[in-house]
């Protein structure tokens, strides 16, 4: 069932609004009709049954026939950050990291970065990825619209880490450590209430930001036997942060 995602204030009275590039794929890309179900979701993590009564290309209107809390978003809000990729790699951990739970999507700059963010273009690309994080919650069945913020500074994600309270878990995927594993991580956890992931570039991160971000509070895991790629290693992580709390 086609899903979309609508502000609160444009649920009223049991009649869901539906407007701007939603309306018009309802029109034109899907040649809905007046009668067919949709799903709406408020962005509070509630999924509404509706009806549509009334389809134009500027909106649409559905009427709720029933609502239910969403039992597909993770217990745990899940913040990536990631560092600048190269080429369009951001658009598909993006993409990925939306399906597999992440709520935040945080693009931040480091050392290594062979590929920096140019100011001019920054608005514009996070539109875009904020796009593709939209869809691919669609696609999925999320119930709670994910965030892609502009990018941010590598003293910032080091602000970050050290404000993010004792009751959540930051985990530096860092290819230098060699004691710590991301399942023993997992494991030693005491029920955080959020989750970050903090993942390098194609160059990894310098021994100095390694440091740096270690001593602001993240607990420094391996993923393993094997170097991933950049784009792999957040697929990796939260996969295992979804078996170990959700399966």
């Amino acid at each position: 069932m086609p899903r979309f995602f609508i502000s609160p204030k444009d649920l009223s009275e049991g009649v869901a609004r539906i407007s701007g590039d939603d309306a018009r794929h309802i029109a034109r890309s899907l040649r809905m009709a007046v009668g067919d179900r949709i799903t709406v979701c408020d962005g509070t993590g509630m999924e509404y049954d509706c009806s549509l009564s009334y389809i134009r290309d500027e909106e649409c209107l559905a009427t709720v026939k029933s609502s239910v809390e969403s039992s597909r978003e993770p217990e745990r809000k899940i913040t990536l950050y990631m560092a600048y990729p190269k080429g369009d790699k951001l658009e598909i951990v993006t993409q990925k990291a939306v399906e597999l739970g992440a709520s935040v999507i945080v693009p931040f700059e480091s050392e290594r970065c062979i590929k920096r963010p140019a100011a001019d273009r920054q608005e514009k690309q996070t539109a875009r990825l904020s796009r593709i994080a939209a869809e691919a919650a669609k696609q999925c069945g999320r119930a709670l619209l994910p965030t892609v913020e502009a990018p941010i500074s590598f003293p910032e994600l080091v602000r970050r880490v050290a404000g993010s309270g004792e009751d959540s878990l930051t985990l530096f995927c860092y290819e230098g450590e060699r004691t710590l594993s991301l399942k023993a991580a997992l494991e030693g956890a005491e029920n955080p209430k959020s989750i970050s992931v903090i993942v390098g570039s194609e160059g990894g991160f310098s021994p100095v930001e390694a440091e740096k971000i270690i001593s602001a509070g993240a607990l420094s895991v391996s993923l393993g036997k094997r170097i991933l790629r950049c784009e792999t290693a957040p697929d990796y992580v939260l996969s295992a942060i979804s078996y170990f709390f959700e399966l």
